[in-house]
């Protein structure tokens, strides 16, 4: 990207006019940390926190772009303006994301009201990209009503899309093992909404109940207060039972409103982003630290035993 200027007020104008370029300028200057992301994050706080945003997760081939790509079709027929940050794994030769999620999507492509943006994991675990908190919110600031985060296709421990969401849809599909993978710790816990996709293959039944009474083992004690997911059925490459879906991403939508959980984990979500940003400093001060040798020279006297490694740590602190 060009060092030019950056001309923040009139991009984030541009981007809440609907300007395709404008979003994506400003997602550039965020995922390339760019010098003036502090002030265009400012601009953006008072226009965000209106977008549903709803992460896509599920093991690799159980049709996470097919899914995404039938339901952005579902909510552009009830009017709504979507963006879709697909999170690629990062190519071990550019860097850059592979771009698999677009050749998917192609449906959508020259829809004004559909925004999808591949972006690089970068070699984050978890599932997402660094950046994608902020990422979320330029599409949030431009108007979205609907942001769908797709995942790299995660394990057992890569569920980090639970803390950036305000509903996450589990993606499984039978025969691949999804319902063993689903009783280990990861998975199970994050889904507010099971769904078994393929499911005109052979077994999709069975994993249905395996989830389904994976989900009854759970402690669910939070009696008529406590939300209970839906495990369903869809055959996305044909758009079957998607109609579904919609219908329990509205209920649960309806249900986190209700009972006061949207606002919570929306505060925690903004806690983990001001941790994170925080300890991004931190680590940027740490190297600065170790650059001057003051680290060195305090770990040479911890290995020499003058001093312990806690004392240490609190001159390092008291210096930061």
């Amino acid at each position: 990207m060009s060092r030019r200027s950056v001309d923040v007020p009139a991009l984030v104008e541009a981007a809440r006019a609907g300007s395709p370029r404008a979003v994506a300028r400003l997602i550039s200057l965020v995922e390339d940390a760019s010098p003036a992301l502090r002030e265009v994050m400012a601009a953006l706080a008072p226009h965000s926190g209106h977008a549903h945003i709803i992460g896509i997760t599920g093991s690799p081939g159980v049709g996470k772009s097919t899914s995404t790509n039938a339901l952005v079709a579902g909510f552009r027929r009830q009017g709504k303006r979507v963006g879709v940050l697909a999170v690629d794994p990062s190519s071990p030769f550019s860097g850059g994301a592979l771009l698999g999620d677009r050749v998917r999507m192609q449906d959508h492509a020259l829809d004004p009201e559909v925004y999808i943006r591949s972006m690089a994991s970068r070699g984050h675990l978890g599932g997402l990209s660094w950046s994608t908190p902020q990422a979320l919110r330029v599409l949030d600031a431009a108007g979205c009503d609907v942001v769908l985060v797709e995942t790299v296709g995660v394990g057992q421990s890569e569920v980090e899309i639970v803390g950036m969401a305000d509903t996450t849809i589990v993606l499984l599909a039978p025969g691949m093992g999804d319902g063993i993978q689903a009783a280990k710790a990861g998975i199970l816990e994050i889904g507010d909404i099971f769904v078994v996709n393929k499911a005109d293959r052979d077994g999709a039944d069975a994993t249905v109940r395996d989830i389904r009474h994976m989900i009854s083992l759970g402690d669910r004690s939070g009696g008529e207060a406590q939300w209970r997911p839906p495990v369903m059925k869809t055959v996305a490459a044909e758009f079957q039972g998607i109609d579904e879906v919609l219908e329990a991403i509205d209920g649960h939508y309806a249900w986190m409103t209700e009972h006061g959980e949207l606002h919570r984990r929306r505060r925690r979500r903004a806690a983990d982003e001001i941790e994170s940003i925080t300890l991004a400093v931190l680590r940027a001060r740490m190297g600065d630290l170790r650059a001057g040798h003051n680290i060195e020279d305090l770990a040479e006297l911890v290995a020499e035993g003058t001093t312990d490694p806690y004392t240490a740590a609190d001159k390092i602190l008291s210096v930061l």
